[in-house]
């Protein structure tokens, strides 16, 4: 953990606050969950966000040491570190799941950016168990149940759909 064990407080809620409460790092761990990144320029150049270089990096480190991510050296480059979440970090689905859900409900929400929060809102513990399946599987080497549909694909598809209606397309 950060800092050792000084904590403000024993709270569940406040101690989830301390690991993951900062903008950044919910941003951060939805890209590597939702967007399929795994290596620094991909979260650089991927962010919606504008993220600076130096505030992925510190949340990088941070995920890390908090056990949400872990890091291990890419075989295909020696100065490539590919970040993939640990089971607490795929533990986070229904969070993120629920996030979502209210941003979707109580921002100005795109369309497109909302497709996939409709879907898991609708989906629920179900689909969010196979999610985390597929996570445990990409991240984590877990084989999931053979023949499981992808739920990564789906949740793409919709969002690839929806960009193509916003844009004009079909």
């Amino acid at each position: 953990m950060d800092k050792g064990n000084e904590h403000r407080s024993g709270c569940p809620i406040n101690l989830a606050v301390e690991v993951m409460g900062d903008r950044w790092s919910l941003v951060v761990l939805r890209d590597v969950m939702f967007g399929d990144r795994h290596y620094f320029r991909e979260l650089l150049a991927g962010s919606q966000e504008g993220i600076a270089s130096n505030i992925l990096a510190d949340r990088l480190r941070r995920l890390v040491a908090n056990g949400l991510l872990w890091q291990a050296d890419d075989p295909s480059h020696k100065q490539k570190i590919r970040y993939s979440l640990t089971e607490a970090g795929v533990q986070l689905v229904p969070v993120m799941a629920a996030l979502g859900s209210w941003g979707r409900r109580h921002m100005p929400a795109s369309h497109e950016l909302s497709v996939r929060a409709e879907l898991l809102e609708r989906g629920g513990p179900e689909l969010w168990g196979r999610f985390m399946d597929e996570l445990r599987e990409q991240h984590l080497g877990v084989p999931r149940p053979p023949g499981t549909p992808s739920v990564f694909a789906e949740l793409q598809t919709a969002y690839e759909k929806a960009v193509a209606e916003t844009n004009g397309g079909n």
